[in-house]
């Protein structure tokens, strides 16, 4: 059963990427969860094809999504 106050912000293709982005989510102060299918990490094939994602509370949703969908640009 799924619990209504959390909602996926972003899939990605490998567990790395997905674990990068929650590193980002941490360091803006938002909690956030990595969710894979891949029997904790020791199966990582068995999420091809469904991704991993990153899910967090409804109230963060809008901030989550800005931090990840933010453009990468080179530093000044």
């Amino acid at each position: 059963m799924a619990d209504p106050d959390l909602v996926v912000v972003h899939t990605f293709n490998s567990r790395p990427e997905a674990e990068m982005a929650k590193s980002a989510l941490d360091a803006a102060g938002i909690e956030a969860m990595v969710m894979a299918d891949d029997a904790a990490g020791i199966q990582p094939g068995l999420w091809e094809g469904r991704g991993v994602a990153i899910v967090v509370n409804r109230e963060n949703e809008q901030a989550a999504r800005d931090i990840l969908d933010l453009d990468a640009r080179p530093a000044e």
